[in-house]
């Protein structure tokens, strides 16, 4: 994976990508680490793509390290069809050949190059230049929500550390002619989350986390609550994940705004397919009266 930067990047603070392959946002220079001139918690851009627009265009990019950075600007040439992280390449080979950024398939497949665009989490490759109006300043900052480690490269590590939280998969035995069998709706019930590149740009956009930094001890975010889900809905596992969904993932904490699903890339529904079922499976198993009586007489002693 190509992270162009020199080594010996500081680890840090306000936003950004993992050491992984993950982008974040950045702060910029503001004292909370918000980056300047893009708008917090913004999810969507609201025009329509035009076919690409060339010439010289205004860039400002969020430059620094987990000490403190800021927006610098830029004049660079952009030519039709392009997306973003072409220009960031350019910037790179002509006027900041030490801007770190993190890249890798530039296919949208990946996940490594998400980053904030106008306040925007989206992947660098798969934002075209011709999304924004001619005359519009493109303003390019790393992940609000994980620290920064240097210019547009960010430290995602929370998010393995809550991958290795999560079970793993469980199936039950095999039948008597040493296969398994399941339905093909159970299959496909699971089988979107499937598509996820872990580019992280939900758990970014998740305010839970995003503007509660606090919550990251008893909050695994949407990317792996949809895990526990797909893990859970799976017809052959064996594994119970309702209890840790709830007291240790901190499903409760998900007040269900959607925002996750707006920003995936891979158009995942993040909320409507994953967590409000899940959040359903957890209410049937812990508050379902009828349920907690039935526990309660199977564990009577005997």
């Amino acid at each position: 994976m190509d992270v162009q930067s020199p080594a010996g990047q500081p680890d840090g603070t306000p936003a950004g990508k993992g050491t992984d392959g993950q982008t974040s946002d950045a702060a910029a220079g503001s004292p909370e680490g918000q980056p300047a001139g893009a708008p917090t918690g913004q999810t969507a851009v609201g025009r329509p793509p035009s076919s690409g627009h060339a010439g010289t265009r205004h860039f400002r990019i969020w430059r620094g390290s987990a000490a403190g950075g800021g927006l610098e600007d830029f004049r660079v040439e952009v030519n039709e069809g392009e997306v973003v992280l072409d220009v960031i390449h350019r910037l790179q080979a002509t006027q900041a050949g030490d801007l770190a950024v993190r890249w890798n398939c530039k296919a949208g497949k990946c996940g490594s190059c998400s980053a904030e665009i106008n306040g925007m989490p989206r992947l660098l490759c798969m934002t075209r230049m011709g999304t924004f109006a001619q005359d519009e300043t493109v303003v390019v900052t790393p992940l609000r929500t994980f620290p920064v480690i240097k210019d547009l490269v960010t430290d995602v590590s929370f998010n393995y550390e809550k991958a290795r939280e999560v079970p793993a998969f469980m199936p039950r035995p095999r039948e008597a002619d040493g296969t398994y069998r399941m339905a093909q709706v159970d299959v496909e019930r699971s089988q979107e989350f499937r598509k996820c590149i872990e580019c992280f740009l939900c758990q970014n956009t998740c305010h839970v986390i995003r503007d509660h930094e606090e919550n990251k001890k008893t909050f695994s975010g949407p990317r792996f609550l949809i895990r526990l889900a797909e893990l859970d809905m799976h017809p052959l596992d064996t594994n119970n994940r309702k209890r840790l969904a709830q007291d240790q993932a901190g499903l409760g904490l998900c007040n269900i705004t959607k925002c996750c699903t707006e920003v995936c890339p891979e158009g995942i529904k993040i909320t409507d397919n994953g967590i409000i079922p899940l959040k359903e499976r957890v209410v049937d198993t812990r508050y379902d009266p009828l349920v907690w009586l039935g526990n309660k007489i199977r564990r009577r002693p005997s």
